[in-house]
């Protein structure tokens, strides 16, 4: 009898990410063909672009310089940097130089208030924008001609209270490079889209996003938001709780993927882990046990008593998990997932071990500063 009870429970949990995938295939599927950008904006709204910088990143310039030929008509990039020796500053200077008819300023340093350096940024910023419609980017993000006039046009509805956008990972073509890409392409959007479509969009996602300045305001600016290490969540679920809506862009950006070690990749994916689950602690469980269906259909498969059982486990796990990636990586055009498919499974093993180790550490390292995690908030550890 208790073996009978240990194969149930591991058939059954071995069931739930087929189930998963089965949701997850529908859901992009459906979500991709209704999204189309309008470009008949009758009065755009000026926009801010808010660059928070430390040191210099894969491709940097190119990432900045498309923001600056964007297809909008009024809008200005504000970058900041913490420190007057920051790598990335002359970057900047040059596409100051390159762009005089971009407003194009720099911020260099400013007051600290709270552990988040991104988020200490943001409020410098904040305080020296011009415009009403915020629009936060990461400093690695690469985005269309389009992004800007895409991302205002939800704004047209004074309901909507922050737009964010789905992004795919850019390879650098290193292994661990294709493996951060792939992950993006067909694990997190997946699971983005499905939390979306059951629980209602009560997030953003950091590498762009928008939000009216009236309505940062009312949750408290980013002030607010700097001893928190999920910000984008944090700033999410603070507009969603005042009734605006957090809406999906039809924009979807690039972020460059370019861990230079094993390590620096595996740091990169437990820091996202920890964040995940302080985040969001439920979700974060029923994520491990629903979309991980690699090490559940091998355990399925281990204690089956009959071959075709353990192939019908297996070979489900193969063809939907498969399935969902292609149908994810072909509408979030991205390449790498495309041609790299058969890294698929090698992402699943890794994801499911540093989704494993998150459960046990609050402790990350990011960008070289170590912190720890205390119900979502940030403590400095010094080394």
């Amino acid at each position: 009898m208790p073996h009978d009870l240990i194969a149930l429970s591991v058939f059954t949990l071995a069931f739930l990410p087929l189930l998963y995938y089965l949701f997850a295939l529908d859901t992009v599927w459906r979500f991709f063909p209704a999204r189309r950008s309008d470009d008949s904006l009758s009065e755009p709204l000026p926009i801010s672009v808010l660059k928070p910088v430390r040191g210099l990143d894969h491709d940097a310039y190119d990432h900045f310089k498309s923001f600056c030929c964007q297809s909008y008509p009024q809008f200005e990039i504000l970058f900041a940097v913490a420190d007057a020796d920051d790598p990335a500053i002359p970057v900047i200077n040059r596409l100051i130089k390159e762009f005089p008819g971009r407003a194009i300023r720099l911020v260099i340093g400013g007051p600290v208030i709270g552990p988040n350096s991104k988020v200490n940024k943001l409020c410098w910023l904040a305080r020296e924008s011009h415009y009403e419609l915020l629009v936060v980017s990461d400093s690695d993000v690469a985005a269309p001609p389009d992004c800007l006039r895409s991302i205002a046009e939800p704004f047209r509805d004074s309901r909507v209270g922050l737009v964010t956008c789905l992004y795919r990972g850019a390879s650098d073509g290193s292994l661990m490079s294709n493996l951060e890409a792939i992950g993006i392409s067909t694990d997190l959007i997946p699971g983005v889209l499905m939390a979306r479509r059951f629980e209602g969009m009560r997030f953003a996602l950091g590498a762009t996003m928008a939000i009216r300045r009236s309505t940062l305001a009312t949750i408290g600016g980013f002030e607010a938001l700097v001893d928190y290490c999920a910000d984008d969540y944090e700033l999410g679920r603070r507009v969603a709780a005042t009734g605006h809506r957090v809406e999906l862009s039809a924009c979807i950006v690039s972020t460059a993927c370019a861990p230079r070690t094993t390590t620096a990749f595996l740091k990169h994916q437990l820091r996202w882990a920890v964040t995940i689950r302080h985040a969001r602690p439920g979700g974060y469980l029923g994520r491990l046990l629903t979309t991980q269906g690699l090490p559940a259909s091998l355990a399925a498969a281990f204690i089956a008593q009959s071959i075709p059982v353990a192939l019908a486990y297996l070979s489900a796990y193969v063809v939907l998990r498969l399935a969902l990636s292609r149908t994810s990586a072909k509408r979030l055009n991205d390449e790498v997932a495309r041609r790299r498919w058969w890294l698929v499974p090698v992402w699943d093993a890794v994801a499911f071990g540093v989704g494993l180790a998150a459960l046990v550490t609050n402790r990350i390292d990011w960008r070289g500063r170590f912190y720890m995690l205390q119900r979502g908030k940030l403590v400095v550890l010094h080394r």
